[in-house]
């Protein structure tokens, strides 16, 4: 019998200044993967920076949750926002991340959008291959944590020949 591998995740970095949010270095020592906030939804340089030295200190696999621009909503309003804006805001946000990961030693392998993001690409087309858009430009080796059974995002990924894995309550794929 093959052994159950549970991943627990959470998402981190979300504190914000003088502003804390969760205690991160507490849920480091017990989830094996970690959503860390980009700075649109939440999070600032120096505190990201923190959390993702954390992670890699406690050998935590680092994921980009990404976000609508969305500071005062926490990322929890949906927006029509235009295509550009929303492929461009997602680069941006990998990029950012991926540059202080270096520095914290440890590497971004996964993209898990935050909020009304993870909810709109589950029915939203042109918001959905938008997200994907970005991720391939950014870095086309990461993999999208998106909603499971999400008829809509297992469609768009498989036209783009992109494969799905169930993961829990979300659906991974390969983008």
């Amino acid at each position: 019998m093959a052994a159950l591998r549970v991943d627990l995740n959470s998402d981190l970095g979300e504190s914000f200044g003088a502003w804390r949010m969760g205690d991160d270095a507490a849920m480091l020592d017990i989830v094996s993967s970690a959503n860390v906030a980009c700075g649109f939804h939440a999070g600032d340089p120096t505190g990201i920076l923190q959390t993702l030295r954390q992670a890699a200190a406690a050998g935590v696999v680092v994921g980009a949750h990404v976000s609508y621009p969305d500071l005062v909503g926490f990322g929890r309003r949906e927006m029509n926002i235009a295509s550009a804006d929303l492929v461009a805001g997602v680069i941006y946000q990998i990029g950012a991340l991926q540059g202080l990961a270096r520095a914290a030693a440890t590497r971004v392998r996964y993209v898990k959008p935050h909020g009304a993001l993870y909810n709109t690409i589950a029915h939203d087309q042109r918001q959905a291959r938008d997200v994907i858009s970005a991720i391939r430009a950014a870095d086309a080796d990461l993999v999208l944590v998106g909603l499971a059974g999400s008829a809509l995002l297992r469609t768009r990924l498989e036209r783009a020949g992109v494969t799905l894995k169930p993961f829990a309550d979300a659906a991974v794929a390969v983008v």
